[in-house]
């Protein structure tokens, strides 16, 4: 997927927009940072392209590419981070950049934000070759001391937010072998070359390392596992909060996972960073050892500064995967046995999970993310085990939902054991026909799609139709009034069903249909 995927899907409910189009990144003033709410200083040119707030002294000329300056910042240090920066900035005419709203710098360092770019705040550049050590080392000094996430595209310097890497100042493009234009620099021939962003800090080969940086090199080459007592074997998956790993313990041969926490990273709804929803996972499994649908806490450890859990592996495939390799309405004219097969497989394994979250709730926790992905069946089929209590909390609090699958988002009413329900009655739903993301636009479509995969697979009549009640539960407990009678229409009084309900406002178009 497309790393800038998500951010695109927060804008609107309905339609795609950038996010910094969204009114709450760019259209309230108090709500943007200081510099890009106040007038420019004399002498300096404002100017907003995409998420980026930039200011550029007049007369000043930067070269085209070279080593450039990035310094990251949590939520709450940015203002004060921000204020120096550009203060030092100013003084000294040297252009930068930055992200200019709250909003969009949550966005940079959520959890499926672009790893490439995620923790860059404030880019600063250098006049020459010969400023950037001074420059590096000036903000080093301010910074001292201030909190930000790693950028993993850049070499950190010291142990604070700045951080750096060579590459393109002025917006050049080449294009790749498949015809996509990517960011360019000039080789020494100036030929236009890609100018690489990705999760790993990397040199042109015909640039030369500034001596004030290998140091800063060596510490970083100085953090691995050696030592420890794993060994890694592959990655399983990443995201901006960190790696998911498989791999042994050499003290007993065993297979792990090792979860990977990068702190003021991967920020969920409510703020939390990587390391405390991974804390969150482990107190969870603590509080539910002994069930065997989860999987048991190994370890807990630190290498640099990142956090990771060693938990048990579990063998087996997600659940997402075991129905995609089986489920029937992937060819064409499936058979009446294959179709009551998988009808009878779907009701086993739904039977498993309900029982496994049932467990869980028993425990006094709400898991929160429940989802296919997020659901380990063994190779025999005879075992459910549930993966991934980021987001888990205690039932007693009844807390929303701060992390989900659009497939599986619970509606803004669900509070505490009523958000696993839900997802549990999408699960049902989905392992006939996996079209459960249309819920979030309108829940009234659960009735008809539970009818047609009755119909298809040849369940009893009323099979889901507690599925669909759960589903379409209000908290007046009407459930007739999300039933639509006709197509979804949009207007200027918002967007209904032609059955009359009216789903959550929205803008009649998204604000890139105003520019």
């Amino acid at each position: 997927m497309n790393p800038e995927y998500a951010s695109y899907c927060t804008v609107d409910r309905l339609f795609y927009d950038a996010p910094h189009r969204s009114s709450g990144s760019s259209g309230e003033r108090g709500e943007l940072y200081g510099p890009a709410r106040e007038p420019a200083p004399e002498g300096w040119e404002p100017s907003r392209r995409g998420d980026w707030f930039s200011l550029t002294p007049l007369g000043v000329r930067v070269p085209s590419q070279g080593w450039k300056i990035h310094v990251s910042s949590a939520l709450d240090n940015a203002p004060s981070v921000l204020d120096r920066v550009a203060a030092y900035c100013v003084s000294r005419r040297l252009p930068f950049k930055f992200v200019p709203a709250p909003g969009l710098l949550h966005l940079r360092n959520a959890k499926y934000a672009d790893r490439a770019g995620s923790g860059k705040f404030i880019t600063v550049y250098p006049r020459s070759d010969a400023e950037f050590p001074l420059v590096c080392g000036d903000l080093m000094r301010l910074l001292e001391g201030e909190h930000g996430p790693g950028i993993l595209s850049d070499l950190r310097c010291g142990g604070g937010p700045v951080h750096v890497r060579y590459g393109a100042f002025a917006p050049r493009f080449c294009a790749t072998s498949d015809g996509r234009l990517v960011p360019a620099v000039a080789d020494p021939q100036g030929t236009l070359v890609p100018d690489p962003r990705g999760p790993s800090f990397t040199v042109p080969s015909w640039v030369e390392t500034p001596p004030f940086l290998l140091p800063h090199l060596a510490a970083r080459a100085a953090v691995s596992l050696d030592g420890l007592p794993y060994q890694v074997e592959r990655a399983l998956h990443f995201s901006n909060g960190g790696g998911v790993y498989l791999g042994r313990d050499t003290r007993d041969g065993a297979r792990v996972v090792l979860k990977e926490a990068r702190p003021h990273a991967g920020l969920a709804a409510d703020g939390a960073d990587a390391p405390a929803r991974l804390e969150r996972e482990r107190a969870a499994l603590e509080q539910l050892a002994g069930l065997d649908c989860v999987p048991s806490v190994r370890d807990v450890l630190d290498i640099g500064e990142h956090r990771f859990l060693v938990l048990e592996h579990i063998p087996g495939d997600t659940l997402n995967t075991v129905f995609a390799r089986r489920f029937p309405l992937t060819v064409q004219d499936p058979s009446p046995a294959d179709l009551a097969a998988h009808a009878a497989w779907a009701d086993r394994i739904h039977a498993l999970v309900e029982r496994a979250v049932r467990d869980v709730h028993g425990r006094g926790l709400v898991i929160s993310d429940l989802h296919m992905s997020n659901v380990i069946v063994s190779e025999d089929g005879a075992r459910v085990v549930l993966l991934d209590f980021e987001a888990a909390s205690p039932a007693h609090r009844r807390e929303r939902q701060i992390v989900a699958n659009p497939a599986f988002v619970a509606p803004p009413d669900r509070r505490g054991t009523d958000i696993d329900g839900y997802a549990l009655a999408c699960l049902r739903l989905a392992l006939f026909l996996p079209l459960t993301t249309l819920f979030g636009i309108d829940r009234g479509k659960a009735a008809p799609l539970a009818a047609r995969a009755e119909r298809v697979f040849g369940l009893a009549p009323g099979a889901l139709d507690a599925a669909v009640e759960e589903i379409e539960r209000r908290p007046d407990g009407d459930t007739a009034a999300v039933r639509p009678s006709g197509p979804v229409a949009h207007g200027s009084g918002g967007t209904g069903t032609g059955g009359g309900r009216a789903l959550p406002a929205a803008a009649d178009w998204p604000l890139s249909r105003d520019a």
